[in-house]
């Protein structure tokens, strides 16, 4: 199954510092992204894109994650060739990860 079955994302910048929330639709689906969505997986996802370092922080009373991932927008907005030099599509992306379907 997609990501985007279970959740929904959001994304922001700061620099060349993009920052993806991902949101379950339902709390019974938390413990899946929590299980699922390491920082490890988003780094390999992310492969040629994210060249920093990805840290996850837990917001179990939301059922969100987000995703902090440095060195991820090729210099930041100002200074970035990229087509999206915002990473607003980086949030697009994540959702089409693949995660087990069963439990």
């Amino acid at each position: 199954m997609r990501l985007r079955d279970i959740a929904h994302a959001r994304t922001g910048d700061k620099g060349e510092t993009c920052n993806i929330s991902l949101i379950a639709y339902h709390a019974r689906d938390y413990e899946r992204l929590v299980r699922h969505v390491t920082p490890d997986r988003v780094k390999a996802h992310f492969a040629g894109i994210v060249e920093g370092e990805v840290t996850r922080y837990e917001l179990p009373q939301l059922g969100a994650l987000n995703f902090v991932m440095t060195r991820a927008l090729g210099g930041g907005v100002t200074r970035s060739l990229a087509l999206d030099a915002h990473g607003k599509s980086l949030s697009s992306a994540l959702l089409s990860m693949d995660i087990p379907e069963a439990e």
